[in-house]
């Protein structure tokens, strides 16, 4: 069993982890504003990177609407987030965080999604690249129903 990697957002972090924090915090909160408020105008957003249910053509969600709609076909459908991160790696205006996020969906189901997840920021701090590595096979095999 691992053991979660926490940081204390109070101190001093490198931006693209800062950035990454308030993204899973306003994720968790189901605060689209918020969430949508931390990228730039022309971020994209590649979850999960290449073709996939929520992004046929591969290419990711671009710019505010794109990235607006990518929350309501998605994350929008999840009564419950929990982020688990085992590990955090920055370095440069980036940082790949290594772990588990688990959605609990409508029916009682839960869904544990492990990946590496990079955040790229700019000058500013905003994010203007979220890129997620997982694997839908993998995530889908681990849906099941809970009390």
């Amino acid at each position: 069993m691992g053991v979660d990697v926490c940081w204390d957002p109070a101190t001093e972090q490198p931006p693209a982890r800062r950035a990454a924090f308030a993204s899973m915090t306003a994720v968790t909160a189901g605060d689209k504003t918020a969430w949508l408020g931390l990228f730039a105008g022309d971020a994209v957003v590649e979850d999960p990177i290449g073709k996939s249910m929520f992004d046929e053509e591969g290419k990711g969600h671009h710019g505010h609407d794109g990235i607006s709609a990518f929350w309501d076909k998605t994350i929008a459908n999840v009564e419950r987030f929990q982020f688990t991160i085992r590990d955090s790696h920055a370095a440069g205006d980036e940082v790949a965080n290594v772990g588990t996020i688990t959605t609990y969906l409508p029916g009682g189901y839960r869904v544990d999604t492990d990946g590496v997840f990079v955040y790229r920021v700019r000058e500013d701090g905003l994010i203007v690249s979220m890129r997620a590595f997982w694997e839908t096979e993998r995530a889908m095999a681990t849906a099941r129903q809970e009390g």
